[in-house]
């Protein structure tokens, strides 16, 4: 499944279509996730005029294009954006393609972008396994947006936030330095679930999935099944720096899950290369040679070093 990652190097490769007007769109297999709305040609003409990604959905901003008779330098849109949220479901990517490029099986929708006046070139969306979708933004976004936790790589995502909010606990307006210590108890109880389980979910923090999980763990030497409200206020700032430097690390590396994901530009991630624990279990320790186990978390897998992470 394409992740963060992935998603964040997607919005990154689409930046050479910036300030391009769609001239074509055309839609061959609308059944998704959910079905594809069928007033999508309400676009052409429209200019796409940035991308945002909000957890693993991408935002695509259109524009009316502004009128050819304007002197350039003074063209201001003002116009209201038209927006498209897309998300890869476990298979999908958005592939850019030559113009009158072979349609593949699995492209169900094709968006013809023009620039200098008569350079095209198309974007596929292609899906194998049809888990994704492309909706509008107005009509999906506060059901599929609003609950969400902070991006992992804001300042929004800290250990404070972590800490108290698995410990149920609210820092007050008057903070001294041990914001772990210097806090209010809240009528619920902490949260006992494994801390694995805790960080993928997605009303506590977007987009750390199962690879970047495993590995965040492992380098924080915190074993997945440990229940979250036992970590110290040291284990999560430690926690919570991996996950932030695992993911950076990812972005620059192009992404790595699903092998045959590849990113608007037609490159392929490499962060896989670089895996510690995650896909190696029944193989030796990369740190203490100790064989690396395998336990289900939820119903994913979730390998690890005995000895580097003790459940204690």
């Amino acid at each position: 499944m394409p992740e963060l990652p992935e998603v964040e190097t997607t919005k990154t490769s689409l930046i050479p279509l910036l300030g391009q007007q769609l001239v074509d769109i055309k839609v061959f297999q609308p059944k998704l996730r959910w079905s594809m709305p069928s007033d999508l040609d309400r676009l052409v003409g429209c200019v796409l005029d940035s991308v945002e990604r909000r957890a693993k959905y991408l935002i695509l901003n259109f524009l009316p294009a502004v009128n050819d008779n304007t002197d350039a330098s003074h063209q201001v849109n003002t116009a209201e954006p038209i927006k498209l949220l897309v998300h890869l479901g476990m298979s999908g990517s958005l592939q850019q393609h030559e113009l009158d490029a072979t349609k593949r099986k699995h492209d169900h929708l094709m968006m013809t972008f023009m620039s200098d006046g008569d350079t095209k070139c198309q974007l596929h969306y292609h899906d194998p396994r049809r888990f994704g979708s492309v909706l509008w933004y107005q009509d999906y976004s506060s059901r599929l947006l609003d609950h969400l936790g902070p991006e992992p790589l804001s300042d929004n995502f800290t250990a404070d936030y972590l800490y108290h909010l698995i410990q149920r606990t609210t820092v007050p307006c008057e903070k001294n330095n041990d914001t772990a210590s210097n806090s209010v108890k809240s009528r619920k109880k902490p949260i006992a679930r494994p801390i694995k389980s805790v960080i993928m979910e997605q009303q506590v923090v977007v987009g750390v999935g199962n690879i970047y999980a495993t590995e965040s763990l492992f380098l924080s030497s915190i074993h997945p099944a440990t229940p979250a409200h036992h970590l110290s206020f040291d284990q999560v700032f430690i926690l919570v720096g991996h996950i932030k430097t695992i993911l950076q690390e990812a972005i620059e590396l192009g992404g790595s899950t699903l092998r045959d994901f590849t990113v608007a530009n037609g490159q392929t991630g490499y962060f896989q290369q670089t895996l510690n624990v995650y896909g190696r279990q029944n193989e030796n320790c990369l740190h203490c040679e100790t064989l690396l186990e395998n336990l289900k978390l939820n119903g994913r897998a979730s390998v690890y070093c005995p000895n580097c992470q003790p459940l204690v």
